[in-house]
């Protein structure tokens, strides 16, 4: 495909330096500037005002662009891999089939601007505004997003039938195991994790011999999210109390089945779990074979039921 050719006059004052070419804008301010296919390649442009630019196919690799006005400025197919746009305002600046990787949006602004085929990974720093960006290409109604990095996903999701399928299959096959991996309760969840499987549910496993923290909790509400519904082993509990009381009361579509050692006790605040209609009583089991010859009928399908009455609400 031939070059699109830019305006050589508009060229010629940008060569000068970004003030002459601010000062420029400033006093003609009903031109708009055509610099379509043209190479910033490394290109020093802090503070350039380039607002309603014409720049389709340029390439900004690795630009320096730290305070530039884009705001709707035509982006579109654009290279702008390793660019710095840091409080670079880009408001309703078209990013459409242009490649941001590894771009750095600390503080920039990109309220309703649009996005529909852009290459966005592995962004650095954390952008000031980011509201109503459009995910549609032109010729559909317009989808927004408040988020650039969750725009090729929720696209994805809205069009992709095999990408809803396997989030489908995810949700009604995780099954989250809950447990300390202490030797002697590791076997116990080993051997529930392995009939699971065997079931046809996807199993995840949950060591919480780990010390808890930030992280850990942000982990299980994540998978939570994701479960048909929880099998928690609170004999012995410790961290585990902690992770179900944040869980719990924001997730009333997934079940929760505990289960417990006969020989063993309930924590003291067990009781206020329970008091959530998803939170079944726990499954006494007095052995591994005890729990295991029980746990289609006592502690799978209970939950299962469950979750079908929940999501039927």
């Amino acid at each position: 495909m031939a070059k699109q050719r830019s305006n050589p006059e508009h060229l010629r004052i940008l060569a000068s330096g970004v003030r002459e070419w601010n000062a420029w804008r400033s006093a003609n301010p009903n031109e708009k500037p055509d610099l379509r296919g043209e190479n910033f390649i490394k290109r020093d442009l802090c503070g350039i005002d380039l607002h309603d630019a014409d720049l389709y196919r340029a390439t900004f690799w690795k630009a320096t662009l730290d305070g530039a006005d884009l705001r709707n400025a035509d982006l579109s197919s654009t290279n702008m891999n390793g660019a710095s746009l840091v409080n670079a305002d880009l408001r309703a600046a078209n990013l459409r089939f242009g490649r941001l990787v590894a771009v750095d949006l600390t503080g920039a602004r990109l309220s309703e601007c649009y996005v529909y085929g852009c290459s966005v990974w592995n962004l650095r720093g954390h952008p000031n505004e980011q509201r109503n960006i459009v995910i549609t290409p032109k010729s559909k109604p317009e989808i927004t997003v408040d988020q650039v990095e969750v725009a090729q996903f929720i696209y994805l999701l809205l069009n992709n039938e095999s990408v809803r399928h396997v989030i489908d299959t995810i949700t009604s096959k995780v099954v989250l195991i809950l447990g300390r991996f202490t030797p002697e309760r590791k076997v116990v969840l080993d051997a529930i994790r392995d009939e699971l499987r065997n079931r046809d549910y996807l199993p995840v496993l949950f060591d919480f011999e780990k010390p808890t923290n930030r992280d850990i909790t942000e982990t299980v509400s994540t998978l939570a999210h994701m479960a048909r519904f929880i099998i928690a082993d609170i004999t012995d509990a410790k961290s585990i109390p902690q992770e179900l009381m944040k869980v719990v009361p924001s997730l009333p579509s997934v079940p929760v089945r505990p289960i417990l050692l006969a020989s063993e006790h309930e924590w003291g605040m067990f009781r206020d779990l329970v008091r959530y209609p998803w939170v079944l009583e726990p499954f006494l089991y007095t052995d591994q074979d005890h729990l295991l010859g029980s746990l289609s009928s006592l502690v799978i399908c209970p939950a299962e039921e469950k979750a079908k009455e929940q999501i039927g609400r």
